[in-house]
């Protein structure tokens, strides 16, 4: 297997037609076709389902088509790091981050480093924790800004912030009405919960509530803020964020720091231990993530 087969697998795949592929790739249409049956034979599998007006994947297709977006985005990064050598500090960046503060920190970091280095382009991607990790370790991304907890034996983190846990309840809710920024955890028992979807998530607000002896009644749990907000703003119910996402409501969502315990929301700037990191990337890493 050759990288321009999968180049080739990838651009079909794109366009969902061997025409519109070969004139995409200015090769003609038989050569392509050839070298995706080549490919084709060479994994075992059929990878197109072929139809009178284009094609379609197979299931294998979808499976390889993961594999083979990440190889290309590899061979592409090594090109990168491999010319930045011998021309300076350009290329691209791939970073990662979550939502609430983060975008906010990266956004400076971004803005700072891109003045500083004006020839280096920036691939920023938006998940959860757990996503992002993974693309980590899949080598799609090279650092990324989390929230804790984070693999340590995986990982190398730096903590960049902190900022309280709080809820967020439409503004005419009973606890929105009662004086005060704060609300005592204890006072959520009562109400549905909306929390964050990462694995991890969950037990970390179990373990808030049990040493007061209550299980949280969770109603969603979910990957974005904006949806909380919105969930929030129907009534669903109380959404627990990290502190930030009051910058993203209005005057008919309250938020209120959680107390009693005090909880808070720890973001860290994350990089595989195991692999080394391109000129660009090292760069950066060096200029805002280190201790």
């Amino acid at each position: 297997m050759e990288l321009r087969h999968i180049r080739y697998f990838l651009t079909v795949a794109e366009e969902g037609s061997f025409t519109k592929a070969a004139d995409k790739l200015l090769i003609a249409q038989p050569p392509l076709s050839r070298q995706i049956r080549d490919l084709e034979e060479e994994l075992d599998a059929k990878l197109f389902e072929r139809k009178n007006h284009g094609v379609t994947l197979t299931e294998a297709g979808v499976r390889f088509r993961q594999y083979a977006s990440q190889i290309a985005a590899l061979s592409d990064r090594s090109i990168e790091d491999i010319r930045d050598m011998s021309e300076g500090l350009q290329g691209i960046l791939y970073l990662a981050t979550v939502e609430a503060k983060a975008p906010q920190i990266l956004s400076g970091w971004i803005a700072g480093f891109a003045q500083e280095y004006p020839h280096v382009e920036f691939n920023l991607w938006n998940g959860n924790t757990d996503d992002i990790v993974q693309r980590i370790h899949n080598g799609l991304c090279e650092i990324g800004l989390i929230t804790a907890p984070f693999d340590e034996e995986s990982l190398e983190g730096v903590e960049v912030y902190k900022e309280p846990w709080v809820a967020i309840m439409p503004s005419d809710h009973p606890l929105a009405l009662i004086p005060g920024d704060t609300v005592e955890l204890s006072k959520l028992a009562p109400y549905g919960l909306l929390i964050p979807s990462r694995a991890s998530r969950l037990k970390e607000i179990e373990d808030w509530f049990a040493p007061l002896d209550i299980v949280p009644r969770i109603v969603c749990r979910l990957a974005h803020m904006q949806n909380a907000i919105e969930l929030t703003r129907k009534g669903v119910g109380i959404s627990i964020f990290p502190g930030a996402v009051a910058d993203y409501i209005g005057e008919d969502i309250a938020v209120k720091r959680i107390t009693s315990p005090d909880v808070f929301a720890t973001y860290i700037c994350v990089r595989d231990k195991e692999r080394k990191l391109s000129m660009v990337a090292e760069k950066f890493w060096e200029t805002y993530c280190l201790e």
